[in-house]
């Protein structure tokens, strides 16, 4: 155990420390993530730069009357550690009893299940105007960091702020990051701050009517300390915009900070060969260099869709980061498509849910041919605020969009390289996580809506989609077994319409259909195949998940909980053919 941390359970017994030991307790603190981390993975970079601040806004703020709500929660582990959660990082054996964000049912100082980004500051306009409604006193703080500026949340809210009229405070971490450098104009700006020690006339917040302080050692606990204290109780809107270094403490970190933002445990390995994300560098490299207008677009995560820096900077210009700003984002790329260019917007499926009305307005309803490729679309062992089982419900459900859903590599390519040369239409592609190839496509670009049947037989039909087609073969087979029955087993390629005349020509001989989702089942396919049906004698089973928030629960266990095994596919369909 250490020196200082060992007697820290709660803010309480920070405040009880003299200011002269926070800096030791600093130490221990970074030690202690370092080496949980490495071990675990985690997110490392924004952490170790925010460990200084957490422990001075503990120190000075009586949390948790005081509200702090971070942003993005990137930079919430010292602050966990603080307050009650410290044996999480101390000892493995507790790794995995806490999210890696923050999280109301763990404690009461969090404020928020907060994962995405950008909008701390819009809950803390709604707590401080709640606050002052019911005659309260307290402070409220926002923490925004790693990028989250850049979204266009974070400027509604500041400007909302301003007009607020009492207490609230507002934490920018600087540390010169987002997830991948930062990029976008406001940046420059932020820059000459930083250069001029917050005395430039060039000062965004002030310009938006907001009072301003700037730290420039925000790796200072003492320093942090003193503006917090100053600030503290303060009756009007005021940002405090502190510089800090991402990944301090760790030298590896603090030199490759776009890769040491978030690592992987120890006992992870990268996939050897192809992969889902390698495929697509190597088409959309091939569809670049022989045609300029074709443009890859990412908003802020390029990490995470396998946009490797080698591969952005071979791009060019044909690469554009937006910012951590999904909704711009859709937009962006609709104009793109609008004005000739062939644009590919790459994305996580937890992130695209943010540019909800976009995928309507701007890029449906207008048709602009576009490319939007998901990634980590269906049920993983996530925390609840990442997960992305909502993007069939989503995009299937938004008029004017060809929704398609590859399984194998070959399905993949055919996919992604028509939807790139075609101009008629906006096009989401759901991208697998596993490389399946089976030699064979069954997607016909002449016919984008069709179906693609892989077995043939009678009386019982497994409609699938994506990666889901193992699951529906497996389940046939064991139908061959236990009750000689000959499934027919089908890819849904297009879950956002429905190839209606193999519909009908499944009800002419078969009796139950059975659909295979990895999403939501509410709003979703298997129910528009299921009202399909309503008239007709054919009976359908959906398997899908619950509408409910999954929170890092192992895939065996939803697997089981959703029914998303053979045995009870097989189960249930002998159950329904008894009456039962």
């Amino acid at each position: 155990m250490t020196e200082y941390l060992a007697g820290i359970n709660s803010p309480e017994d920070l405040r009880k420390l003299p200011v002269s030991a926070l800096s030791g307790l600093a130490s221990e603190i970074r030690s202690a993530l370092i080496a949980c981390v490495t071990q675990t993975g985690g997110h490392m970079g924004s952490n170790l730069g925010f460990v200084e601040c957490a422990i001075a806004l503990h120190y000075v703020f009586n949390t948790p009357e005081d509200k702090l709500i971070f942003d993005v929660s990137h930079q919430s582990y010292a602050h966990k550690m603080l307050t009650g959660r410290k044996r999480a990082y101390l000892d493995s054996a507790h790794y995995g009893e806490f999210s890696g964000f923050t999280n109301p049912g763990e404690s009461e100082f969090d404020i928020f299940r907060a994962g995405h980004t950008s909008q701390a500051v819009s809950l803390a306009c709604g707590m401080a105007k709640a606050r002052d409604l019911l005659g309260l006193r307290h402070n409220v703080i926002a923490v925004l960091g790693d990028g989250s500026l850049s979204g266009g949340e974070a400027f509604e809210g500041l400007d909302n702020a301003a007009v607020v009229g009492s207490n609230l405070i507002v934490v920018f971490n600087d540390n010169e990051m987002s997830i991948a450098p930062n990029s976008g104009g406001i940046y420059d700006g932020l820059a000459e701050l930083r250069r001029t020690n917050g005395e430039s006339s060039n000062n965004l917040f002030r310009a938006m009517g907001l009072d301003y302080r700037y730290v420039e050692a925000g790796n200072d606990v003492q320093a942090l300390v003193n503006v917090f204290r100053e600030v503290k109780d303060i009756d009007h809107p005021i940002v405090v915009h502190i510089h800090t270094l991402k990944g301090k403490g760790l030298a590896w970190a603090e030199e490759h900070k776009e890769e040491a933002h978030s690592v992987h445990a120890q006992s992870w390995h990268a996939p050897e060969g192809e992969t889902f994300q390698s495929l697509t560098r190597d088409l959309l490299a091939r569809k670049m260099a022989a045609d300029p207008s074709v443009v890859a677009v990412n908003a802020g995560a390029p990490g995470g869709v396998g946009l490797t820096p080698e591969f952005r900077a071979a791009c060019g210009k044909q690469f554009v980061d937006v910012g951590i700003a999904e909704q711009h984002g859709v937009a962006f790329v609709s104009g793109l498509a609008r004005g000739g260019a062939k644009p590919v917007f790459l994305v996580m499926a937890t992130f695209l849910q943010r540019s909800f009305d976009q995928l309507i307005q701007e890029l449906g309803l207008n048709r602009c041919p576009a490319t939007i490729l998901v990634f980590g679309a269906g049920f993983y062992d996530i925390d609840a605020t990442h997960a992305g089982t909502t993007d069939i419900v989503t995009t299937g459900n938004v008029p004017g969009l060809t929704c398609l859903a590859p399984a194998t590599k070959e399905e993949y390519l055919r996919m992604l390289e028509w939807s790139i040369d075609q101009r008629e239409r906006p096009v989401v592609i759901r991208v697998p996580e596993l490389l399946i190839s089976a030699g064979s496509c069954g997607f016909d670009p002449e016919r984008p809506s069709a179906w693609h049947v892989v077995r043939k037989g009678r009386q019982l039909a497994i409609l699938s989609i994506g990666a889901t087609i193992d699951l529906a073969c497996q389940a046939a087979d064991l139908f061959r077994e236990r009750d000689s029955v000959e499934a027919t087993v089908v890819e849904a390629l297009n879950y956002s319409s429905f190839d209606e005349p193999l519909l009908d020509q499944l009800a002419k001989s078969h009796d139950l259909v059975v659909t295979l989702e990895p999403g939501i089942l509410c709003g979703g396919f298997g129910e528009k195949v299921a009202r399909y049906y309503g008239k007709t004698h054919v009976r359908v089973n959906c398997y899908g998940g619950k509408k409910e928030f999954l929170d890092r629960v192992p895939a065996d266990e939803f697997l089981k909980i959703y029914h998303f095994t053979p045995e009870d596919i097989v189960r249930d369909a002998e159950e329904m053919a008894r009456g039962e």
